[in-house]
C-alpha cells in the first residue's frame, strides 16, 4: 500500500487551486530560480562567479530529485491504489508526471549548454491558455507554455506504472558514439522497430550535426525513444547534404546492402538517393527541424508528449518561432505517432 509519506506528497501536489503544499511550492521555487539564473551555467572554474555555477548545479540536482520522487509516486499510485480512486485521481497525477519529465529534461539541458545561455522568450497569455494549479504554473515556466494545444491530451484508458527518464544526449553517451559506427549499431542502441530506417536516415545526421538538441527517453529496459532537432534547419540541411551524406555514402557503398536483410538494403540505398528539397516558404515560416520516435513498447503517449515538450522548449528558448518535420506519406508508423501527439 501507499505509505503515509506518499499520501502526504499526493496531497501537497494538489492542495488547493491557488495555495500549494510544501512539495509543489519547492518544485516551483527551484524551477523559477533555475530558469532565471541559467546564465551562471558553464562558468569556468577559475572565473570569479564560479561559485554561482556550483550553486546552480546544486539546486538543479535538488529539482531532479523532487521530479524523480513525483514520477515514482505516479508509478506507485498506479500499482497500489484501488481502482475507483485510481481512475478519479490518475488524470491529474499523470499530467504532473508528464510535465515534470519535460521540466526535468529542460533543466538538464540548460546545465549542458556550452554556448551563451538561452534567451527565454515569454509573452502574456490569454487566461484560457493555461490550466490552474501546479500544472498551470509549471506550464507557464516552460518557453512553449502559451502553446496550449501541446498540453491537452486525454489520459490513457489503461494507466501504466512504467517509470521513464528523459534527458539530453550527453557528450560521452553510448548512443552518441554509435552515430559514427553506422545505422545498425544506432538502431540496436535505441531498440526501435524498423530502426535502420528511423535511426540511420533521420537520427544519424542529428547526432553528428546537432547533438545539442537531442533528447533520449529511457525506461527500465534502456533507451526507448528520442527527440532531435536543428535550430537553423536551412544551414543544417545544407551541411547534411554537402558533408555528412557524402561521408556516409563513402562508408556505406550501394553494394554493401546486397545480400543482407531487406531493411538493411533499404537503409543503405536510401543514403544514395538525393534528398528532397524543403521549399523556402516552409523554411521561412518554420525555421527549425524536428524528428521524434519511440519504441513500440512505449504505449504511454504522455512520455512521447514530454519528449516533444522538452525539445520544443529547448528550441524556443534559443529563439525558434516554428518547427516542421519530414515524414514520408507511406510511413504509417510515424504518421500515427505524430497524430497521437496532436
Amino acid at each position: 500500500p501507499l505509505t503515509l509519506e506518499e499520501v502526504r506528497m499526493l496531497v501537497e501536489l494538489f492542495y488547493l487551486p491557488y495555495h500549494h503544499g510544501a512539495l509543489a511550492q519547492e518544485l516551483l521555487e527551484h524551477f523559477r530560480w533555475l530558469r532565471a539564473n541559467s546564465l551562471s551555467v558553464g562558468v569556468p572554474a577559475t572565473a570569479p562567479d564560479a561559485c554561482g555555477g556550483a550553486r546552480w548545479r546544486g539546486r538543479a540536482q535538488s529539482f531532479q530529485r523532487l521530479c524523480a520522487r513525483t514520477c515514482r509516486l505516479h508509478s506507485r499510485f498506479v500499482s497500489t491504489a484501488g481502482r475507483a480512486l485510481l481512475y478519479d485521481l490518475h488524470p491529474y497525477l499523470w499530467d504532473i508526471r508528464n510535465m515534470l519529465l519535460a521540466a526535468s529534461a529542460f533543466v538538464l539541458w540548460l546545465g549542458c549548454q556550452s554556448i551563451t545561455a538561452p534567451i527565454l522568450l515569454g509573452r502574456d497569455a490569454e487566461p484560457w491558455a493555461r490550466r490552474g494549479g501546479l500544472f498551470g504554473e509549471l506550464q507557464a515556466l516552460l518557453p512553449v507554455g502559451n502553446s496550449c494545444d501541446l498540453f491537452y491530451h486525454p489520459p490513457p484508458l489503461f494507466p501504466s506504472s512504467q517509470l521513464y527518464l528523459l534527458r539530453p544526449l550527453l557528450p560521452l553517451d553510448k548512443v552518441g558514439a554509435m552515430a559514427w559506427r553506422g545505422w545498425s549499431e544506432v538502431s540496436q542502441g535505441l531498440q526501435l522497430s524498423c530502426a535502420p530506417r528511423l535511426a540511420g536516415r533521420l537520427l544519424g545526421s542529428f547526432l553528428s550535426l546537432s547533438p545539442e538538441y537531442t533528447f533520449v527517453l529511457e525506461d527500465e529496459d534502456g533507451p526507448c525513444g528520442y527527440a532531435a532537432g536543428a535550430l537553423h534547419a536551412e544551414g543544417f540541411l545544407q551541411q547534411r547534404d554537402s558533408s555528412w551524406l557524402p561521408a556516409v555514402r563513402h562508408k556505406y557503398p550501394p553494394e554493401l546492402g546486397t545480400g543482407g536483410p531487406a531493411l538493411g538494403q533499404e537503409a543503405v540505398l536510401f543514403f544514395h538517393a538525393e534528398p528532397l528539397a524543403v521549399p523556402q516558404p516552409v523554411l521561412r515560416r518554420f525555421p527549425s527541424l524536428v524528428q521524434l520516435g519511440t519504441a513500440p513498447r512505449v504505449l504511454d503517449v504522455g512520455a512521447s508528449r514530454s519528449l516533444a515538450l522538452c525539445l520544443l522548449s529547448a528550441l524556443r528558448a534559443n529563439g525558434s518561432r516554428g518547427v516542421f518535420c519530414q515524414v514520408s506519406d507511406t510511413d504509417r508508423q510515424q504518421l500515427s505517432f505524430y497524430s497521437k501527439l496532436g
